[in-house]
């Protein structure tokens, strides 16, 4: 007697577990970094609601106040509430830190991929750009960027500061792209889609920057904190934002450290807020390279 085949039903087939719910129960430290990170996002998007004075504004009869009621984190020399410019100093961060990460990264992605697909003498005069790159000290390189360009603002943003910034990224990018690309060209679909005759510009972008996108992410959320502390290192070397602009860097610098006795909240504060973010990208960066890395799951 003949059986006849039949299928599961939709009800008997096993659900595949929500990937967010995944991420949260196997990486509980990445979570506590990303919701650091929102806690960032949240202050910056809020400044304007969530600060209780201008960041901006000068009242000389508060200077050097306390912490308490009144200010929170007290109050600068100039008068101005440290809490308040903490908060709008989010603005700032985030907005280099994710711009210039993203921007370092993608270039940096695309001349990895393109130096690994095609190899020869173009991977030979990539890598050795990339050598020499590689050979300056992040902060030297970003400071001689800064002080060729100068400074060049639009929409608030200082976007010299941001391509000083990325520079440094793009070469490192570029390696852990050449060396994914290396792994994905090696395979036997990347032949057959030069056999049927798919242009360069269709395999890398169709075939070659999709496979590299889990490296592209856990670097770019990487990068993101040493973003943020690079920018924070040129504000405070006069490099960076300039006041009056609300940044953390530049709250660090200039006559702060001779209040470092009198007024130590000027100092605590921000370097507080600085070591914190960082602390949540590197946290979360690499727990999404514990989850994204297929070799490094348990």
């Amino acid at each position: 007697m003949a059986t006849v085949a039949t299928t599961p039903s939709a009800d008997a087939l096993p659900k595949r577990a929500n990937p967010l719910w995944q991420f949260i129960k196997v990486q509980p430290l990445g979570v506590f970094g990303l919701l650091i990170i929102l806690l960032y996002v949240v202050c910056a998007l809020g400044a304007k609601w969530i600060a209780p004075y201008d960041p901006e504004a000068i009242d000389f009869a508060a200077m050097l106040a306390k912490p308490g009621e009144e200010h929170l984190f007290g109050t600068d020399q100039y008068g101005r509430d440290v809490f308040s410019r903490i908060v709008y100093g989010a603005r700032t961060a985030l907005a280099v830190g994710i711009l210039s990460s993203m921007f370092g990264c993608t270039l940096g992605a695309l001349l990895g991929a393109a130096s690994g697909y095609f190899g020869g003498r173009i991977d030979n005069a990539i890598q050795r750009v990339v050598d020499i790159m590689l050979s300056f000290p992040i902060i030297v390189l970003a400071m001689v960027v800064v002080a060729v360009l100068g400074k060049r603002a639009a929409l608030g943003i200082d976007w010299n500061l941001i391509a000083a910034i990325a520079l440094p990224i793009i070469p490192k990018m570029a390696r852990v792209a050449r060396s994914s690309t290396l792994s994905i060209v090696a395979m036997p679909f990347i032949d057959a889609a030069r056999a049927a005759g798919f242009s360069h510009k269709r395999i890398i972008l169709r075939h070659i920057l999709p496979n590299i996108v889990a490296p592209y992410l856990i670097m770019v959320t990487a990068f993101m904190a040493q973003a943020i502390l690079l920018e924070a290192s040129l504000s405070f070397l006069g490099l960076g934002v300039t006041e009056p602009t609300p940044a953390w860097g530049l709250m660090l610098s200039g006559t702060s450290a001779d209040f470092y006795q009198t007024a130590p909240w000027m100092i605590l504060f921000p370097g507080a807020a600085i070591t914190l973010a960082v602390f949540a990208f590197n946290l979360f960066g690499d727990s999404l390279r514990d989850w994204l890395d297929p070799k490094l799951k348990s």
